[in-house]
């Protein structure tokens, strides 16, 4: 496929890693991260996940519906060639197997307009990807800019002020329809939900539901749009077959997130 991307890895990039149960600084992932997503794969403990617009070591769980942590010992700071962790064994158990997702963004200023502007950001135009902290007014149908120059096709919203459910919505499954990304529910329809056929190369959308834009309440929605050749949200029905479905993405992937939506 054609793509404006030559070499995947200095956009994203997966670092595994051993834990060693001491603050170690973990290199080699080959840019200064902006969004790194930890999970331990030896013992079951959380998905941790940080972001530069919000800054370490505030992080959240994409499993839980808790509010944003101020955890020290999580992730302490993105670094040149990757990032520092704590001794939480969540990020870094002793002689643990780890993995972390590494995402780059990287223009944090020159965004306004729309009904709400982001107090805090970080996106990378040519990758389709953005991270924005903003503060909920409690309307419907509110604009928020994102500068990508790209209709978005996936995004992530997570209330950081209460233990509210993470909205998953992309407009591929309809309008004002979410996925519960810390959860095992089916897709559903809600009015409350962000107009995500609104979307477009400039703004995308929430609605006045409180998981996504109660009045008062900060949030971090992280924005993903299709790049030929770097990036493919899109859907597919499955088969029941042991030799599957054939899913055409136009690469190989690196990384790659499912959800049954029935």
């Amino acid at each position: 496929a054609y793509t404006t991307i030559n070499k995947s890895t200095d956009y994203f990039n997966t670092k595994l890693y051993t834990g060693n149960g001491s603050t170690q600084s973990i290199t080699g992932v080959g840019f200064q991260p902006d969004f790194t997503w930890i999970k331990n794969r030896s013992i079951a403990e959380h998905h941790i996940l940080t972001d530069s617009a919000r800054g370490a070591p505030l992080n959240i769980y994409s499993n839980l519906a808790n509010a944003e942590n101020n955890t020290a010992e999580f992730l302490k700071s993105f670094d040149s060639d990757g990032f520092t962790v704590g001794t939480s064994v969540e990020v870094n158990g002793s002689s643990n197997n780890m993995v972390s997702w590494n995402w780059k963004a990287g223009t944090t200023s020159g965004l306004s307009g729309g009904n709400i502007t982001p107090s805090a950001y970080s996106y990378n135009a040519t990758s389709g990807f953005g991270i924005y902290k903003y503060t909920g007014n409690g309307y419907a149908d509110q604009t928020i800019p994102h500068g990508l120059g790209k209709k978005p096709q996936i995004i992530f919203y997570k209330n950081l002020s209460s233990g509210t459910n993470w909205v998953a919505q992309t407009n591929l499954l309809g309008n004002r329809v979410q996925l519960v990304l810390n959860g095992t529910d089916a897709s559903n329809t809600d009015s409350r939900l962000g107009a995500s056929d609104n979307w477009d190369t400039t703004n995308f959308n929430v609605g006045s539901y409180g998981d996504m834009n109660n009045s008062g309440s900060s949030y971090v929605a992280y924005v993903f749009c299709n790049i030929d050749g770097y990036s493919k949200i899109g859907t597919y029905t499955g088969n029941g077959s042991s030799d599957g479905t054939f899913v055409y993405t136009g690469f190989k992937p690196a990384w790659i997130m499912v959800k049954r939506t029935g």
